[in-house]
């Protein structure tokens, strides 16, 4: 990290609790969000869940009350894990619990954790976390989605990574990102480059007109129809909100 950048708060810093401590930064260290992160852009901290347990074995859980399959990580560590998470000055913005039982993560939630300077996030294994730790603090559960992970870290890179690349200096052109997908409320249009024509196929003469109107018109229709076409969900809320449809004019 350079001298301005110590001398410079970071604009988000994420905290992760975790039992996989060097599974991070992982791919968070590498291309825009590493450089970002080495620019002190963003700050990153790991949180070794280990670190507050009694036991020889540096055991974080034990089998479920009531029986059935696999293991529980326990309350009592997991309290005293957060209880110190939240005392440090990594503790800007919400308390995270990745679970496929959350709400859905999304663009709107990854810009508000930018807009509260960072966010906490808890990595479970194993069948999942003791109930009373969630009743207990105030926890938001959000999920990646419909599917199961064998644990939360790789949920929580894939979290962080939406909002870093969201935080001013990491990526290239602000302009990128307003015509990005959910930014407007639909899915994002479809993109050719050099060479004019591969393997019989042509780019988009309207692409080549120079005639900006005409292009931000096309690219409009086009994610129009991809967003009716993929994302019927999608496609109904931008339909009740006619106000989105400024996307052209970006």
């Amino acid at each position: 990290m350079t001298e301005q950048a110590q001398n410079k708060a970071p604009a988000f810093t994420a905290q992760v609790m975790t039992i996989y401590p060097d599974m991070f930064p992982g791919v968070l260290g590498q291309s825009l969000a590493g450089k970002g992160l080495n620019e002190g852009l963003w700050a990153l901290k790991t949180l070794d869940i280990r670190d507050f347990t009694r036991d020889k074995h540096r055991s974080v859980d034990d089998t479920p009350a009531g029986g059935g399959p696999g293991m529980v990580m326990r309350a009592d560590i997991l309290g005293d894990a957060i209880d110190h998470a939240r005392a440090g000055d990594g503790s800007k913005g919400p308390l995270v619990y990745m679970s496929p039982r959350g709400r859905p993560f999304d663009q709107e939630m990854a810009e508000d954790w930018l807009e509260q300077g960072g966010v906490t996030l808890l990595c479970g294994r194993f069948e999942g976390i003791d109930q009373r730790v969630l009743d207990t603090y105030d926890i938001t559960e959000v999920s990646l989605g419909d599917f199961i992970l064998s644990g939360g870290e790789p949920a929580a890179t894939a979290m962080l990574d939406a909002v870093v690349r969201l935080i001013p200096g990491v990526m290239g052109k602000r302009e990128t990102l307003a015509e990005e997908s959910f930014t407007s409320g639909l899915l994002e249009y479809p993109h050719y480059t050099r060479p004019t024509v591969w393997r019989d196929q042509e780019i988009p003469q309207v692409l080549t007109s120079g005639h900006h109107g005409k292009i931000a018109d096309w690219r409009l229709a086009q994610a129009e129809e991809t967003t009716r076409l993929r994302r019927p969900d999608m496609w109904s809320s931008y339909e009740r909100e006619p106000k989105k449809k400024s996307v052209k004019d970006k």
